[in-house]
């Protein structure tokens, strides 16, 4: 069981240039100041709310998906949120370009819902190797 689910930073190396802040840049200023609380504290309650704000981000839109916030743990991503194959890849993608890490595609398909998801993104990041 991890003791710290947050103890991470983003790693730059010589050919991968550190994560960029960019990627928030079409969120509301209160992700991205989460995001650098984040970075600076390792907050859960900041990784619930940049979670949050991606996931509603890139959560395909139709008639009947839930609207109000926060997302219920669990909520089922395919089944109640309508993600298809094509989200949940943009939704990694986003997630690896921001924290720095790795996500394998047989790791996101064995997750189900929102808490399963928000747990295993703080896994990853827990798991993240220290700033040189």
């Amino acid at each position: 069981m991890l003791t710290d689910p947050l103890a991470w930073a983003p790693v730059s190396t010589p050919s991968q240039p550190p994560p960029s802040t960019a990627a928030l840049a079409r969120f509301p200023a209160e992700v991205r100041d989460a995001y650098e609380r984040l970075r600076a504290t390792r907050a859960p309650a900041d990784l619930r709310i940049v979670v949050q704000a991606a996931l509603r981000d890139f959560m395909p839109k139709r008639p009947g998906a839930p609207v109000a916030a926060p997302l219920a743990d669990e909520l089922r991503l395919i089944e109640d949120l309508g993600f298809d194959s094509l989200a949940v890849a943009e939704l990694v993608f986003f997630f690896e370009d921001l924290f720095g890490v790795t996500i394998q595609t047989q790791e996101i398909l064995a997750l189900r819902t929102v808490g399963e998801l928000s747990a295993f993104i703080a896994g990853k990041l827990a798991a993240a190797p220290a700033p040189a």
